[in-house]
């Protein structure tokens, strides 16, 4: 009788183990990931389940924007870092936040998706349409108020996001050609939060990924402002990082925001 305890917890002991193995094995291919804003709602956040059950490789996402996403990767804490910003600006946004990139080919560098950013505002400044002129103007802080634009009555509030850099430095240089942003704002953080601050506050006007775009907030027709998703790692790609890249181009393009 004895024995056969015995053997029967054996043998329960190696199926736990041999599960535990199975678990482990089934994440050994994760990668960490530096993510801002376009491609963490645009790629990452529609391939996560996909990625994990068809390819076996696991994500982790740290979305704090482009610029700290490549200083993560030079310091050896991420795998990769993906912007919404192509590769030269990229490189010119680290300079111009004081982080300089002295030998830009040591990196390998591959476009994984395409983004446009679009203008949101409250839903009670229902404007149907913003010109470059107009957009600059609000965002430069020189339109106060959206009776200026078409709009009602009442004050302008724009909302910026600190770790939407890729997303703010490309409207700066397609819509404001360079100019300052108005010292005037509410500050958010992610994209999903500015969205939320413009969705909570009156009058509120600011600029996120298509993807967030949603019944919550007014959408006015702008110009085109398309941007490419870079994806950016040093030297070669690991076999997981090459798996990663084959699944987004291939079958993962039926999960991704065009």
């Amino acid at each position: 009788m004895t024995t056969h305890i015995s053997r029967f917890f054996l043998n329960t002991l190696l199926a736990v183990v041999c599960c535990i193995g199975i678990a482990a094995s089934a994440w050994a291919g994760e990668l960490i990931i530096g993510a801002g804003a376009a491609p963490t709602e645009n790629i990452f956040k529609k391939i996560e389940y996909p990625l994990a059950r068809v390819r076996g490789i696991k994500v982790n996402l740290i979305s704090g924007g482009p610029v700290p996403a490549w200083k993560d990767l030079d310091a050896g804490k991420v795998h990769g870092a993906t912007g919404g910003v192509g590769f030269t600006d990229w490189v010119e946004l680290m300079k111009k936040g004081g982080y300089d990139i002295p030998d830009p080919t040591i990196y390998n560098s591959w476009v994984i998706g395409q983004d446009r950013i679009k203008v949101v505002t409250n839903l009670d400044v229902p404007v149907a349409s913003l010109s470059k002129d107009q957009l600059a103007g609000i965002f430069s802080g020189l339109i106060r108020n959206w009776s200026q634009v078409g709009g009602p009555d009442k004050p302008i509030l724009v909302v910026m996001g600190s770790k939407i850099q890729g997303t703010v430095s490309v409207f700066q240089k397609k819509i404001m050609d360079n100019s300052s942003f108005t010292k005037d704002v509410m500050m958010g953080t992610t994209a999903e939060d500015v969205k939320s601050r413009v969705v909570r506050n009156s009058g509120a006007v600011s600029f996120i990924p298509v993807s967030q775009v949603d019944y919550l907030v007014n959408c006015p027709v702008i110009p085109d402002i398309s941007r490419p998703i870079t994806l950016v790692i040093k030297g070669a790609p690991s076999e997981d990082m090459q798996k990663l890249i084959d699944y987004i181009n291939t079958d993962g393009q039926k999960y991704i925001i065009k």
